[in-house]
């Protein structure tokens, strides 16, 4: 059980938060009035109170709203929560959907104290069921659903097509055949190939979102620019290379240059990594051999399934 102390939104964005002692919470969209929301999957943010207050230790001056965020609350470690915790506030019910967060430009707090908690502390949600909130009302929290859909990210790596030269279709067909499977695709990304960006995106989808499995498509060939393998086993706690094995195994019975493909599988923490090739042909291909059996795999990752030594 925790409480709300404090709720704070601002009007345009780029302003200070303020406190108000009501707000109203809207489905799929957050705060009403705060400039924040939106149809995303960042639309109400949380900070511990416990985390401010010991910043403020520390010797910061800091008042509730000042690391942007729209609620204070009491009674939770909030980054150590998995994605898909819920939290029950009245008849409003927030899902988690992201820890932490990327800093692109260091705010006013950092500027002047040298650090800002926000980035690694805060946390994520979307409204899954709207209502009026208000300060100190108290909030339930639920842990995820075990029957919750799996969530995936797809990331195309093309330079061509990061340049607008050459039209995605592999990323979009990899959402074609993950959502009618039961999948919930929670972004798609187009990057140009190379590695650190990639990396990057790995890390932020695997650590952030958490999300179940991220499927990369392209950059896995002979050209120089061909790393996305190599950028995968950079990011990687522990490889499962068995996948990317089948697909090679199942792709030599339709074509022998398939042998020339080292595309890779591997896990960060609990989000398996997999390397699917360039051309929509050989996505459909290899997602229709994998698909069957990966659900179990997944479920053993994020806790919800056992081990089966007879599978």
């Amino acid at each position: 059980m925790g409480k709300i102390l404090a709720i704070c939104i601002s009007e345009k964005k780029g302003t200070q938060k303020r406190e108000v002692e009501t707000a109203e919470l809207k489905v799929d969209w957050g705060i009403v009035n705060d400039a924040h929301a939106a149809n995303w999957h960042r639309q109400v943010s949380l900070l511990s109170y416990e985390k401010i207050e010991a910043f403020r230790e520390r010797g910061a001056q800091v008042e509730f709203g000042d690391f942007g965020e729209n609620l204070v609350v009491e009674g939770f470690d909030l980054r150590t929560l998995p994605v898909g915790t819920r939290f029950q506030i009245g008849e409003a019910v927030l899902e988690l959907t992201q820890i932490g967060k990327e800093c692109h430009s260091h705010c006013a707090i950092y500027k002047a104290v040298g650090d800002c908690i926000m980035p690694r502390e805060g946390v994520f949600t979307k409204v899954l069921k709207g209502g009026i909130i208000k300060k100190g009302d108290e909030i339930t929290m639920t842990e995820p659903l075990p029957d919750r859909p799996f969530t995936a990210a797809v990331v195309t790596l093309s330079d061509k097509g990061y340049a607008g030269e050459r039209e995605d279709k592999s990323g979009p067909a990899i959402k074609e055949m993950l959502e009618p499977a039961g999948f919930d695709v929670v972004e798609m990304l187009l990057l140009p190939d190379g590695k650190e960006k990639l990396q990057h995106e790995l890390c932020r989808l695997a650590d952030q979102r958490q999300v179940n499995v991220v499927f990369t498509t392209g950059g896995t060939g002979f050209s120089e620019r061909d790393v996305t393998p190599e950028a995968t086993v950079s990011v990687c706690d522990r490889m499962a290379t068995g996948i990317a094995e089948a697909i090679r195994q199942y792709s030599m019975t339709i074509t022998k240059r398939a042998m020339l493909s080292r595309a890779t599988s591997g896990i960060r923490k609990k989000t398996l990594i997999i390397n699917l090739p360039g051309s929509p042909k050989a996505v459909k291909e290899s997602l229709e051999y994998i698909l069957p059996s990966l659900e179990h795999g997944l479920g053993i990752l994020r806790g919800t399934d056992g081990e089966c030594g007879n599978g």
